[in-house]
């Protein structure tokens, strides 16, 4: 059975031989992995063998990258988004949000001129050339995209924005379609142009360790409809959709099950996301993918690590519909070591039959 089949049947919540195995470790992860033991020039995704291989478009309003000043510790760049980040140079942290491109809807509506869909948003020719290769290889491959509160984000700052989901909601609905349509426009472009795509893959957080960026009503309000256009054209091609979303969204997912999301990841145990309780509440409605907690990698201890994933899975796996992953992503201070037992512990307690 081939990564492809694997995961289809888990997101159809069926079993297949064993849960599917897919992660993220960072860049600066990866650099400490290499001193101890991942091959010089074989990715994590090949050695360990996940599952799922990802491409997108460039849904950025495509502003000129440039680096505006660095030392021996930070560097500070303007994005593609407009906004100045300053990060740790290996960029193993989260970045200091100093500047963002809109603060009125003057600046928004400069910026959504440059929203428009183009050729020019993909990569053609090593971006097809690595999907027939992850394709030739079994793996599932998913149309990325970034959309909804988590690109308004990427505009303006968190206060703003909040401010707007109360005060200016027919600003905020704007921002949320423009950068769906663009999602769905070139996911269309994609596929004409040569890309197969067996699932999308959509990234928008909405919640924090403690609870949600804003009330399940100003959800249902302002961004549920459009997640049922997402669904609706990603199902229109056959694509399940999963949503990546971090921080506490449980009481979000009742709207995901309706909208049609397929999928829900990382499930971040910090943020008191239960991967038992939602399963046995939510599993014939929701496949769940991640909820396996980093903290415990970071330990290093072989039996607590044993415990979590053997705990989990048991029912996690049970009728199909789990696909393993972090809580969120693998930070650095996970050796390589305590990783491949991790995938170990997911290979002997994922199996079925």
């Amino acid at each position: 059975m081939d990564s492809r089949e694997r995961v289809r049947l888990a997101l159809m919540h069926k079993e297949a031989d064993r849960v599917p195995i897919q992660d993220s470790p960072w860049g600066a992860t990866v650099d400490r992995w290499r001193t101890e033991g991942l091959p010089s020039g074989v990715s994590p995704a090949d050695f360990f063998g996940f599952e799922l291989a990802s491409f997108g478009a460039d849904s950025s309003p495509q502003f000129p990258v440039e680096v505006l000043r660095e030392d021996a510790e930070y560097i500070v760049e303007r994005n593609p988004y407009g906004g100045i980040r300053r990060n740790h140079r290996d960029y193993s942290t989260t970045p200091e949000i100093i500047g963002y491109p809109v603060n009125n809807r003057e600046d928004w509506e400069k910026l959504k001129d440059r929203l428009q869909p183009s050729d020019y948003r993909v990569d053609w020719v090593s971006g097809l050339q690595t999907l027939q290769r992850e394709r030739s290889r079994g793996r599932f491959i998913t149309y990325n995209g970034i959309v909804g509160y988590d690109k308004a984000q990427l505009y303006l700052t968190s206060p703003r924005l909040l401010k707007a989901v109360i005060k200016e909601p027919e600003w905020l609905i704007e921002m949320y379609e423009t950068d769906a349509e663009l999602c769905i426009e070139m996911c269309e472009r994609m596929i004409r142009g040569g890309f197969i795509f067996d699932g999308a893959f959509l990234y928008c957080d909405l919640g924090y360790k403690t609870g949600l960026f804003f009330s399940p009503k100003h959800y249902e309000v302002q961004l549920h409809p459009v997640f049922k256009k997402l669904c609706n054209y990603f199902k229109s091609r056959n694509m399940p959709v999963l949503l990546h979303s971090c921080g506490r969204v449980k009481d979000l997912i009742p709207y995901f099950i309706e909208e049609g999301i397929t999928c829900l990841q990382p499930i971040e145990v910090k943020a008191g996301m239960d991967l038992v309780a939602l399963k046995r509440q939510y599993g014939g409605d929701i496949c769940f993918m991640g909820g396996i907690d980093v903290r415990v990698m970071a330990q290093g201890d072989p039996a607590a690590l044993e415990k979590e994933v053997k705990e989990k899975l048991e029912v996690a796996k049970e009728g199909g519909g789990y696909i393993y992953h972090s809580d969120h992503s693998i930070p650095k201070n996970v050796s390589f070591q305590t990783f491949k037992l991790v995938i170990d512990l997911v290979k002997k307690y994922g199996r079925y039959g």
